[in-house]
């Protein structure tokens, strides 16, 4: 039954149920202290109550998913999002996996500061596992306390909810509260740490299981786990890959790779589209479902720039930088294709699906640039010209992804001899108008002239064409001295801008009255302030 969350009542909730933990084998050790954790996939673990929880946000339409109502919850239940008392039927537990970190392998890793709750079945007819991040340590801590504080933790509620209503793949956010409690974090591991307010976040997701959960097993010879980890997650998840009989072989755990390796795919040209930089794309941190997981030290371009990492650990080697995550996602399928050899019994379909990764990329890429030039598709011969040409242009001068394709979307394809229109856009998406050298004009108008052109062979209406543009183009991203101001309120007390962030959010693709300002791009002030350029991991 649906009850508000306005009802302070835990006992009216309906029970979360334990699908997890009663189909995969468990850890019979339950002492929480860092330790390796083998033959099972999840561990007993409670949150760490906390001090004096508050509630920061709350997202009415993960809510709503949920069955518990819109309205704001009650003090019970953020006292049990926060960490104090159970959800009913609640079994916590963390979850172990491995994982390649940076190119490396790492070992076991597991949910080091999340610790998950229990299934719930959404209005979607899906089930829904709730998690808590940063409500305290588990046995896959390593040296950490397994706490988060408030600037990652508004950082990755707001994105969760920003990334669904842009159409990318991703795990949802439902509330964000603070434990009252302070944390101690080095932010930029320079050895200055300091105390930051401590928070939790409830994160919503089919699933948590990434292709570390594989990784780990195969690592250690556990082909039994590893089989059953696979059964399970094809069976609730990719079910329609099951034959009648319900005997799942080799043929099926090909067929779920290449439907896995599809998905990643898209998921990578959606990132691609938005301009988002998930910044440590490490095994660990891509979900078995192709949906974004893990909102770290995430950014989103502001000036084009394929070379640009949001990550300090990443500002050398720029492995996780926005022009490579396509080739990255390539690299973790690949290690998760050689988890599964054990299963499948022959590397060569394996390696035939992988192989495939790069045509099927650009495939789709090139599709979805043409998309965002207003164009009813890729026409191969003329159209690689037109977008290599705007790339090279994009970064001759620092010019804003966001705002220059929303602003083409309102320029009109006739043929004309005014070249206002074009020059306007680019002074509002250049960072440095100076920086629009007469070479440089030039080249923009022979481009425009070019893209008017090949919009008009497609013999689409200027008012047809724009509002295709304006369904892929977003006006609103959560540009991260957004996120910045956002948390530097919060930080005292007013959680006024994040609740209209997550507003303005909910419709990014909406031109909406009085949200001008979030619109802009990156004010001169947060060029290099710290959260509002390059962040760490440190949470």
């Amino acid at each position: 039954m649906d009850t508000s969350p306005s009802d302070s009542s835990l006992a009216a909730l309906p029970e979360l149920g334990q699908r997890f933990v009663d189909a995969l084998p468990g850890d019979a050790d339950t002492r929480n202290v860092p330790r390796e954790v083998a033959g099972a996939v999840w561990s007993p673990v409670e949150p760490k109550r906390v001090a004096a929880p508050r509630l920061v946000a709350w997202s009415a339409e993960t809510a709503e998913l949920l069955g518990v109502g819109a309205g704001e919850p009650g003090p019970e239940l953020v006292a049990a999002l926060s960490g104090n008392g159970l959800l009913p039927g609640s079994r916590p537990f963390a979850m172990g996996y491995g994982g390649h970190q940076f190119g490396n392998w790492a070992g076991q890793l597991g949910d080091g500061r999340a610790i998950n709750l229990g299934e719930r079945r959404g209005s979607d007819g899906d089930l829904w596992t709730l998690q808590l991040k940063g409500a305290g340590p588990t046995p896959f801590s390593r040296t950490a306390d397994g706490l988060a504080v408030l600037r990652s933790s508004v950082r990755e509620f707001l994105c969760s909810e920003a990334m669904h209503h842009l159409g990318v793949p991703t795990t949802r956010a439902l509330s964000l509260t603070l434990t009252g409690e302070q944390v101690w974090r080095d932010m930029f591991y320079d050895g200055r740490a300091a105390q930051e307010p401590g928070a939790v976040v409830c994160r919503v997701a089919r699933s948590f299981v990434r292709f570390g959960s594989f990784e780990l097993p195969a690592s250690r010879g556990d082909v039994e786990l590893l089989r059953r980890i696979a059964d399970t997650t094809i069976a609730w998840h990719f079910g329609h890959l099951v034959p009648s009989s319900g005997e799942i072989g080799p043929e099926v755990y090909v067929a779920w790779f290449r439907e896995l390796l599809e998905r990643n795919v898209d998921l990578a040209v959606h990132w691609m589209r938005v301009g988002f930089v998930h910044g440590v794309l490490n095994t660990d941190n891509l979900s078995i479902l192709g949906e974004t997981i893990d909102y770290g030290p995430y950014g989103w371009l502001e000036n084009y720039d394929p070379n640009w990492t949001p990550n300090t650990t990443d500002g050398e080697g720029k492995r996780y930088a926005y022009g490579n995550q396509p080739a990255i996602v390539h690299w973790n399928l690949t290690r998760l294709a050689s988890a599964i050899v054990p299963l499948v019994g022959n590397v060569e379909p394996l390696q035939e699906a992988v192989n495939s990764f790069q045509d099927l990329y650009q495939s789709r890429y090139l599709g979805m640039l043409a998309s965002k030039l207003g164009l009813l598709g890729f026409e191969p011969t003329t159209d690689p010209q037109l977008f290599e040409a705007l790339l090279r242009l994009l970064q001759a001068a620092e010019t804003d992804m966001t705002v220059f394709f929303r602003g083409l979307g309102e320029l009109s394809a006739a043929e004309s001899e005014a070249t206002e229109p074009e020059l306007d856009l680019l002074k509002r998406a250049l960072y440095r108008e100076s920086e629009l050298t007469s070479a440089l004009r030039g080249d923009w108008v022979d481009w425009f002239e070019c893209w008017r052109g090949r919009v008009r062979v497609d013999g689409r209406s200027d008012e047809e064409r724009s509002a295709a543009m304006h369904a892929v183009n977003p006006i609103y991203v959560l540009r991260n001295y957004l996120a910045q101001v956002g948390i530097d309120k919060a930080a005292v007390g007013d959680f006024s801008e994040v609740a209209q962030l997550l507003e303005v959010l909910r419709r990014p693709y909406e031109q909406q009255p009085g949200a001008e300002r979030f619109a802009e791009k990156r004010p001169e002030w947060a060029r290099h302030k710290p959260g509002c350029s390059m962040l760490s991991c440190s949470s």
